[in-house]
């Protein structure tokens, strides 16, 4: 009974979990540059010291849990918006952004020229070019697919963009901000920028809603099972346990 309640027990957190993740994606869905956050399963086996364990006794106490998340990198589509300072990234690369806290990277391009004339995102900090912040020069914008950035005919600099090697593990921030390993970011050769377009985040609102629910009628299930081993537990307290005396 108690493996029973165990493994219930560690179900439902495990789901309360991947819920959370779920619900993020999808208040994300409509975020310029999202990277949809996978959930990550694994099995945890009590006892594993217990050599002589039984096989019925192995599968009893192997309890799933949620060991963490990935990012989903696939390619978001991208939408026109008139914008010159709105930038897309087509391929795997991202910007560099320079925050309070060090270098971050990111696909959302929603771009902005701050009081300073430097080239920011939309919370304020600085975009990276190939020889540090970028001052903007008055007049219109034109940005190259190399991310060169020209103004009435003059280079005012050019767009940092990075690229990092299959497998690499980049970590969520927060927001549409992330970051990697020291020193795997490397100039990006299989990228293009696109002005005046912005990526679209790359959770499918659909599969969302259909993850959503399952999870969720996941862990209702787990309820009701917790619920049961209550019942039979408080009975066997109550009823058994004195016949035993």
């Amino acid at each position: 009974m108690d493996s029973g309640y165990y493994s219930a027990c560690t179900a439902l957190v495990s789901r309360t979990q991947e819920l959370d993740t779920i619900a993020n994606n999808l208040a994300n869905a409509s975020t310029a540059g999202y990277r949809a956050q996978k959930n990550v399963f694994s099995s945890v086996l009590a006892d594993a010291g217990n050599a002589s364990a039984s096989p019925l006794n192995a599968a009893i106490n192997n309890y799933g849990v949620l060991s963490g998340t990935t990012l989903d990198l696939s390619q978001g589509a991208l939408q026109k918006t008139g914008n010159d300072l709105d930038l897309a990234i087509q391929g795997p690369g991202y910007f560099v952004v320079q925050t309070a806290n060090g270098p971050v990277y990111t696909r959302n391009g929603s771009f902005q020229v701050s009081a300073r004339g430097q080239l920011v995102t939309s919370t304020g900090d600085a975009v990276m070019g190939d020889k540090g912040v970028i001052t903007m020069l008055p007049g219109p914008v034109s940005i190259s697919a190399d991310g060169t950035i020209s103004s009435d005919g003059a280079v005012t600099g050019k767009i940092r963009v990075v690229e990092f090697p299959p497998n690499t593990q980049l970590t969520s921030l927060g927001s549409t901000y992330y970051s990697a390993p020291p020193k795997t970011a490397q100039p990006a050769t299989s990228s293009d920028v696109r002005q005046g377009m912005l990526e679209s985040s790359n959770v499918n609102p659909i599969t969302g809603m259909v993850e959503l629910v399952t999870a969720q009628r996941s862990a209702e299930m787990m309820q009701r099972a917790l619920s049961i081993f209550n019942s039979e537990i408080d009975k066997t307290a109550t009823q058994d346990l004195p016949k035993v005396g």
